[in-house]
């Protein structure tokens, strides 16, 4: 071999290594492993967990309102003449003033009552910071419930195109040897059309499922933040172990301590609360302690105008109080009121709504093993079928065709078998999602 095409077969091969690389190798991941990435890199979670502490800062804000307040003003000012006159305008003179004016004014205040109204606040800014926090929560096991339900169907799917191969496979098989008994004259051509159209459909049904996947993985790659060419493959241990099957009183007593929901109708009745104590709040005077100091020059009070600086402090109490909130405050008071009985209404509705949610998927949860159990029946059965036409076929007593159909109700048995596998997982998982526990 020259030299040249030996670096041309090393180009050749190296070339073809880079690409090999270059191709998105599969990615294996678990469930919880894809939970915990979602958490760290989904858009939608780090949204909500913006959210989360921005009301966490409201409350540093609200907390604002209980600390002092300084109020500092300077200033200087150019004063003009004064004028003088009698009370009747006449006579009037020109009078010198000092023209250069300052002033410095400090001061300082704290509110020690304000009749539960900053305290109120307070708690109504903690509230909205807890009720952030379901929503965060609550979004989470949105993605969760989204990310597991596409997982689930990309298995699924996978595992029904592999059934296509195996029945193209066969079906070329068959088709290939009706074709050599057509050429010896012992089939018709109308036997070729039939199997050829039954590849076509296959090989179609084939393309379908495989475009799925590519959809779904899209899917789970966008939500997870990886790479556009990962290819995520499911866990091959997923289906070892199964969930078992529990008491539907238990699923009913988790939903109402840890559905995020039923959390939040429980914080929007505190909320409409502290709105009532706010809105009374309004009919009580406010109390604070207040001190201050003043420089002015020059001291214009004084005729003629003393040309001199002067500075006075003060210490006192301050009461304010709103005259008009005594005859505004009742129509306040008594939305806020109705603010509340509607929160607790909603909290008994929603109540109810969860309480039907989990029954149905407890239901469906307990329908998947009835499925299951069905679907193992008929693989067996599938199994028996299978050996009885195997023995028929090598006794030349059973058509190629009738092992090659006890041959895909077998392979199509078995997938029937890991799709009710599949499916008590995903029901698991919707159960978990309605009792906020996903």
């Amino acid at each position: 071999m020259s030299t040249l095409n030996k670096v041309l077969v090393l180009l050749s091969v190296s070339i073809h290594t880079c690409y090999v690389f270059s191709q998105s190798v599969p990615q294996v991941l678990t469930i919880e492993q894809m939970f915990e990435r979602a958490d760290s890199c989904s858009r939608s979670i780090r949204t909500y967990s913006l959210a989360e502490q921005e009301a966490q800062q409201a409350i540093r804000v609200a907390k604002n309102a209980q600390l002092p307040s300084i109020d500092v003003s300077l200033s200087a000012s150019y004063l003009g003449d004064a004028w003088l006159s009698d009370r009747d305008f006449s006579h009037g003179e020109r009078a010198a003033m000092p023209h250069f004016g300052n002033n410095f004014a400090i001061e300082a205040s704290q509110v020690i009552y304000a009749g539960g109204a900053i305290s109120s606040r307070i708690a109504m800014a903690k509230l909205h910071h807890q009720l952030a926090q379901l929503d965060l929560e609550n979004n989470k096991q949105d993605i969760r419930f989204l990310l597991v339900g596409n997982y689930l169907e990309m298995y699924k799917l996978k595992n029904q195109a592999e059934v296509y191969r195996k029945n193209i496979e066969q079906t070329r098989t068959l088709l290939a040897e009706i074709t050599a008994k057509q050429q010896q004259g012992i089939t018709l051509k109308n036997d070729i059309t039939r199997y050829e159209l039954q590849l076509q459909s296959l090989e179609l049904a084939l393309t379908q499922v495989e475009n799925g996947i590519v959809i779904l993985n899209h899917q789970l790659i966008t939500v997870l933040g990886l790479p556009e060419e990962t290819q995520i493959e499911a866990d091959s241990h997923l289906l070892e172990q199964l969930p078992l099957l529990s008491d539907e009183n238990r699923w009913q007593e988790t939903a109402l301590f840890s559905s995020p929901l039923l959390q939040q109708a429980k914080l929007h009745i505190e909320q409409s609360q502290y709105g009532e104590k706010l809105a009374r709040s309004g009919r009580l005077p406010s109390v604070a302690l207040i001190a201050g100091d003043n420089l002015d020059g020059p001291i214009t009070f004084e005729i003629p105008p003393i040309n001199r600086n002067i500075n006075y402090w003060y210490v006192g109490l301050g009461v304010k109080f709103n005259l008009a909130s005594t005859f505004k405050s009742g129509k306040e008071v008594r939305l806020a009121h109705l603010s509340t009985q509607k929160a607790k209404e909603s909290d008994l509705l929603l109540q109810e709504h969860i309480r039907t949610e989990v029954k149905e998927a407890y239901i469906r949860f307990r329908e998947s093993f009835t499925i299951y159990q069905t679907q193992v029946k008929s693989l067996e059965l599938a199994h028996q079928n299978y050996q009885v036409i195997n023995n028929r076929y090598l006794n030349d007593l059973a058509l190629l065709t009738d092992m090659l159909d006890a041959s895909n109700s077998q392979l199509n048995a078995e997938l029937q078998v890991v799709n009710a596998q599949i499916h008590i997982l995903f029901q698991y998982y919707k159960l978990k999602k309605t009792t906020g526990t996903l």
